[in-house]
């Protein structure tokens, strides 16, 4: 009888010990904090699909906040986060780093992402899109279509690498175009984007790229009542009009999330800075506008697996 007894506390004690220690790496619960809104059409409903996709594609609960920017309410959130029993948090842009920063030691078991960044900590990984190229191919669309040959840039921050490669693209398609740089220094400010738009046609700009977010869509809302050009920023933006928008430069968030969750998952997913190209399936450009000739679609889409292959731009 105390054989039985012994045997059975022993089987008691070995699952419940299992049941108490998953393998590393095992993906639980996935939280995302988000700056501003899901609902922008830009930036955070790029986030919040990438969240759903996890949800629908790893069978994992999901959770997000909106509107996280601030100290406080990040590491409020972070706790809710923590007893839910989230193991991989997002922090949807480059504002997490110092928040990150701050909470890794307090939460070792939680996994931090940013983008952006430099992440330090083996529990931290900021992810980078390499956006030089991706710049250069919007530039050479911009200078290919515009009747002015003048064309413009509305970038949030001076260290965006698609800024150089917006003004490279631009001049390797046609070396006598001028092009104008406008920076706003944040994503958010649409009063200021608006009032650098209304100076860029003033100077007879007619093809914009708005590499923002919050100020993409009113900027090219604003370039569509005047029947000028934009090239997207992030999503795939023909929706907001074929005949104003040449193509868009489209950065696969969800796809990028849904790879990292993976990785996370198998136990592969490194601490440190992680960059993503156009190799990695993660950039691409948009749907073109019938205003942009096929032999010059045929054009872009060479040189784009060239580079895919090769590393090297054309003007390289």
């Amino acid at each position: 009888m105390l054989n039985k007894i012994g045997i059975i506390l022993l089987l008691f004690f070995l699952l419940t010990g299992c049941g108490q220690a998953p393998s590393r790496g095992n993906l639980e619960k996935v939280g995302l904090l988000v700056p501003e809104t899901i609902n922008d059409q830009v930036w955070g409903t790029m986030g919040y699909k990438g969240l759903l996709k996890i949800q629908s594609k790893m069978n994992v609960d999901v959770f997000y906040k909106e509107g996280m920017d601030t100290e406080f309410e990040v590491k409020q959130a972070v706790e809710e986060f923590h007893k839910k029993g989230v193991n991989l948090i997002f922090g949807h842009g480059n504002e997490y780093q110092a928040f990150f920063r701050e909470l890794k030691d307090q939460y070792p078991d939680i996994h931090f992402v940013f983008f952006n960044g430099d992440a330090k900590g083996p529990n931290v990984t900021s992810l980078n899109f390499n956006s030089h190229a991706m710049g250069f191919f919007a530039g050479m669309v911009a200078s290919h279509m515009s009747k002015t040959n003048k064309v413009g840039i509305i970038a949030a921050f001076e260290w965006q690498p698609e800024v150089e490669g917006f003004y490279q693209g631009a001049t390797y398609e046609k070396e006598d175009v001028h092009v104008e740089i406008r920076y706003i220094f944040s994503w958010y400010n649409v009063d200021r984007a608006l009032k650098e738009l209304d100076d860029l046609i003033h100077q007879n700009v007619d093809v914009v790229y708005p590499a923002g977010d919050v100020y993409n869509v009113p900027v090219i809302e604003h370039l569509k009542d005047r029947g000028l050009y934009a090239i997207g920023y992030i999503s795939d933006q023909a929706d907001l009009g074929e005949q104003t928008v040449l193509t868009s430069t489209v950065q696969h968030v969800d796809k990028l999330y849904l790879l990292v969750a993976e990785r996370f998952n198998s136990g592969k997913l490194e601490g440190g800075n992680l960059f993503f190209d156009f190799q990695d399936g993660v950039i691409s450009m948009g749907k073109y506008s019938p205003l942009v000739d096929q032999p010059f679609q045929e054009k872009i889409h060479n040189f784009i697996e060239r580079y895919r292959e090769t590393g090297k731009l054309p003007n390289e």
